[in-house]
């Protein structure tokens, strides 16, 4: 199976840059998979349904969450009635939506998208090993699941790679974001599980973390805050991480990352490349 994860989107920039690239993508690659996580699309802070519609309609089989879920207040009513778009599996017991989705895929396979928030330098919510061992125990891959994909927003690196030795041979791919920063670790772990760190995000590198500098660096150098954090409208970096599974067992048999457009330097599954 080929599945593309793309990270964090933050504002129009980073939706403009899904518009842009992601249908060709799915073309030109022949994905059968593709999450996006959403949780920054609505000015920085949150997800509409309008927003999360134009990300399906895009070639989005699913759309992860994060800290930001609830910024934008409608998404506590209209989760209900948007199956694919799946917030932390470990927020609070009564909380709105799921926290894991088993998706028809474009070929007709299923896969199975759990998202999950980290604890460290982060709001203390239920424990994430334990949520995301509930689901993988309940979905198993191989049997249950054609693949697995584990979206971890979380804020320590360490958290992440504890969580991806905790998903070694249970998971397809377990990657981390919320930092909006890629990080140069894509890999097949021992157990045959492809991880990376931080997917980094599909936004203007020209910021600070996706925001305009001036309102972030005034904070760092005075303290004082003196308006909103605004996404920064320069011409956005896709960025994600590519992954290739093995049809029998669902695990991971090649992995790369993914960034186009923008000012990044541009990287390229080149095992899909023609």
């Amino acid at each position: 199976m080929r599945i593309l994860f793309v990270g964090d989107v933050v504002g129009r920039a980073g939706r403009t840059a899904i518009s842009e690239y992601l249908p060709g993508m799915i073309r030109d690659w022949a994905l059968d998979l593709v999450v996006v996580n959403g949780e920054n699309s609505a000015g920085g802070f949150g997800i509409t349904e309008a927003i999360y519609q134009e990300f399906l309609d895009a070639g989005a089989d699913a759309v992860t969450l994060g800290n930001h879920s609830w910024d934008q207040r409608e998404a506590l009513v209209f989760i209900e009635r948007a199956p694919r778009l799946i917030r932390p599996a470990n927020f609070p017991k009564g909380t709105p939506g799921r926290g894991a989705a088993l998706i028809d895929t474009k070929s007709g396979k299923r896969a199975l998208v759990i998202n999950a928030m980290g604890r460290v330098f982060m709001t203390p919510f239920d424990d994430p090993f334990a949520a995301i061992n509930h689901e993988l125990e309940a979905c198993p891959l191989g049997a249950a699941a054609d693949a697995i994909v584990v979206d971890f927003h979380c804020e320590a690196s360490s958290e992440k790679q504890g969580i991806g030795f905790f998903c070694d041979g249970r998971a397809s791919l377990v990657v981390g974001t919320h930092t909006h920063v890629p990080t140069a670790d894509h890999q097949i772990l021992s157990g045959g599980t492809g991880y990376m760190t931080d997917a980094g995000m599909t936004g203007d590198y020209d910021s600070i973390i996706g925001m305009q500098k001036e309102e972030p660096l005034r904070r760092f150098t005075s303290g004082i805050p003196s308006g909103r954090f605004e996404p920064a409208l320069g011409t956005a970096t896709l960025s994600g991480v590519a992954v290739e599974t093995d049809d029998t067992t669902g695990l991971a048999l090649r992995i790369a990352p993914v960034r186009i457009g923008g000012r990044l330097e541009e990287a390229m599954p080149g095992f899909w490349m023609p």
